[in-house]
């Protein structure tokens, strides 16, 4: 039993500290352990960390919930993913609400080349059926992973769908590990950690309160290259997950529907804002991705242009993206001091001269 985990468990479980401080506290001191042994005193002293959070901090000396949450962990198989983990999903980890960690018990790498999030309404149609079984049927071409939430309707559908197809799926839980919400994709549930897994921020003990819900749906935003709404009013989860997605600079695709049904309202509003792109199929998506089917990717080398004499913020948004290999817009962003319009810019300039290469997603690598 580590002792690392162990504290890093009583962080995350302790109250008035947050997911968000206790990173900033471990990356600050070094580890979870050095945290709760460093004193109050030099606690406050830590940029961001006031009175208040450095009292919470030493308050967390009791290690025996910790020690009952590591057992059961490790007695169920249940990977703890720590957020700078190298299993940790990548793609959720460039943005700062990122949990400081999961609890995933499953077979798939959460990082796969390709993560599509299918999601939608609870009362699904026969239309909204149709379509995400044909979505996924498509899909099955191109070895993508698909994360839902395990709800009922559109989210059941994708996951038993991905099986059928041969893709691998993940379920994204609004609680604990120790209890299956709803308690009918049980037998799915099982299928699913097989082939694909389950994934929750939350702890044992944490019950699918409405609350959770919301946070889990950041999750599989952030964790996906594209988000599909299938069928969803004007208001909802799935509502929230695409915001989110758009947040975070994700690709979102909605299937329209007639303008008299509530269960496509959603989706016509997100298309009518500009908000998602309008697919009638899964080639729609793919074709805006610019994935290409399993053994079917274009064997072309770029040559780079030689002896680029760069201008000094090309130099650097250069060197950054080479040294990091494949780094996200939205990290390159936060890496420089450019606004949108000129990395936007700068970006484009290093494709033109063959020095970047733009992947789906919004990810860029050198050639």
């Amino acid at each position: 039993m580590s002792q690392e985990n162990l504290c890093r468990l009583a962080l995350y479980r302790a109250e008035m500290i947050g997911s968000g401080i206790a990173k900033n506290l471990i990356a600050y001191c070094g580890s979870a352990e050095e945290v709760l042994k460093t004193s109050k005193h030099k606690l406050i002293k830590i940029p961001g960390i006031g009175e208040a959070t450095a009292e919470a901090v030493s308050k967390v000396s009791k290690l025996d919930q910790a020690e009952k949450e590591l057992t059961f962990i490790e007695e169920k198989g249940i990977r703890m993913l720590f957020h700078t983990d190298e299993d940790y999903p990548s793609r959720l980890r460039q943005y700062h609400d990122c949990p400081m960690m999961l609890f995933y018990k499953g077979s798939s790498n959460l990082n796969s080349e390709r993560v599509v999030a299918v999601v939608g309404t609870r009362s699904v149609t026969d239309y909204g059926r149709s379509v995400t079984e044909k979505l996924l049927a498509h899909l099955a071409e191109f070895k993508v992973l698909i994360v839902s939430g395990l709800a009922f309707g559109v989210d059941t559908i994708a996951h038993r769908a991905a099986l059928t197809q041969g893709l691998e799926t993940v379920g994204v839980l609004g609680h604990g590990l120790d209890r299956l919400y709803p308690s009918e994709n049980e037998s799915l549930a099982r299928k699913m950690m097989a082939s694909g897994g389950l994934l929750t921020e939350f702890m044992t003990g944490t019950r699918p309160d409405r609350q959770n819900f919301p946070m889990r749906n950041r999750i599989v935003a952030g964790m996906s290259d594209a988000v599909v709404v299938v069928e969803t009013k004007r208001e909802g989860g799935s509502m929230i997950t695409a915001e989110l997605a758009n947040d975070y600079n994700k690709d979102v695709f909605a299937f329209p529907g007639r303008v008299d049904d509530e269960y496509s309202a959603g989706c016509n509003k997100l298309i009518r804002d500009h908000k998602a792109h309008l697919i009638e199929s899964g080639q729609d998506l793919t074709d805006l991705m610019r994935w290409n089917r399993l053994g079917d990717e274009p064997n072309l080398k770029i040559q780079p242009a030689l002896f680029h004499d760069l201008p000094e913020s090309e130099q650097r948004v250069f060197d950054y993206i080479r040294n990091n290999q494949k780094v996200h817009i939205d990290l390159l962003h936060k890496s420089h001091s450019l606004t949108p319009g000129e990395m936007a810019g700068i970006l484009l300039s290093l494709q033109i001269k063959g020095l970047v290469l733009v992947h789906p997603g919004k990810i860029y690598s050198t050639v």
